[in-house]
């Protein structure tokens, strides 16, 4: 039995840095990842939104990989997200369970797509953690709305708050390609079944879809809260307008009773 262990490590990991200067034999990279092999039976898999992802390695082998990686980090985490499944090998057995993984044997592609979809995994624990956050947060606000008939949040905070939620939904849409396929399975119906079986294992999908719909219920809100924001600054360059003119009115008419005496 073999254990897959993916850690959230860090908000980015630079990828082209990381090549260069990592000792380990390359098996597979593109610009967000990087596959090795770090010795007989364990690899590691690293990728650009921050994960990073071991096969057969022990606590001190993973503490050790992790040192080499951090100064390649932007905002290491001391406290990580993970999880883990264990791989079994039986010939001619190819099976995806809950909490385990069947295969035929250990094949490099196949230990990669394990790696790749449980980093995919974590990820989206992470990413339903700060969506969750910031639609309590939401939340908050309609409810201040409701009773009150204004809102609690100024015009600053909240356009910080709609750059933020974009922001979030760019870096999933950049680094989780949850609904393709690597191009290693597009050739190969074993793997690409198991790929499939390792997503809807993981409900890699409908994790996805779930986040997805909180970003567009925050966005629904934001951008009313920002309707209500823009009537209001337009009210008031109103009245500002009114009284400039009233001035003008009240000065012109002076100006004629001065003419008349």
């Amino acid at each position: 039995m073999y254990t897959v262990v993916a850690y959230q490590v860090a908000s980015a990991i630079n990828i082209k840095t990381s090549k260069h200067q990592l000792p380990w034999q390359l098996v597979f990279q593109d610009s967000d990842e990087l596959y090795y092999k770090s010795s007989e039976n364990q690899f590691v898999y690293i990728f650009q939104y921050g994960m990073v992802s071991f096969f057969n390695m022990t606590d001190v082998e993973i503490a050790g990989v992790l040192q080499e990686i951090k100064p390649f980090c932007t905002n290491y985490f001391t406290e990580k997200l993970s999880d883990s499944v264990e791989i079994l090998i039986q010939p001619n057995t190819q099976q995806v369970q809950f909490d385990s993984v069947i295969l035929p044997s250990i094949d490099e592609e196949m230990i990669r797509l394990v790696l790749l979809n449980i980093s995919q995994s974590v990820a989206l624990d992470r990413f339903s953690e700060i969506t969750e956050e910031l639609l309590i947060e939401t939340n908050k606000h309609t409810l201040f709305l409701e009773e009150n008939g204004k809102l609690d949040i100024s015009g600053n905070k909240l356009k910080r708050f709609i750059g933020k939620i974009l922001n979030i939904k760019n870096k999933i849409l950049e680094n989780l390609y949850i609904f393709d396929s690597p191009e290693i399975t597009w050739e190969n119906e074993q793997l690409n079944k198991l790929n499939q079986d390792l997503k809807r294992t993981f409900d890699l999908q409908d994790r996805y879809r779930l986040i997805h719909d909180r970003i567009e219920i925050i966005k629904e809100n934001l951008e009313l809260f920002k309707d209500i924001m823009d009537h209001k600054e337009s009210s008031r360059l109103e009245w500002i307008i009114i009284i400039l003119i009233v001035i003008e009115v009240i000065d012109l008419f002076i100006a004629k009773l001065s003419g008349l005496f």
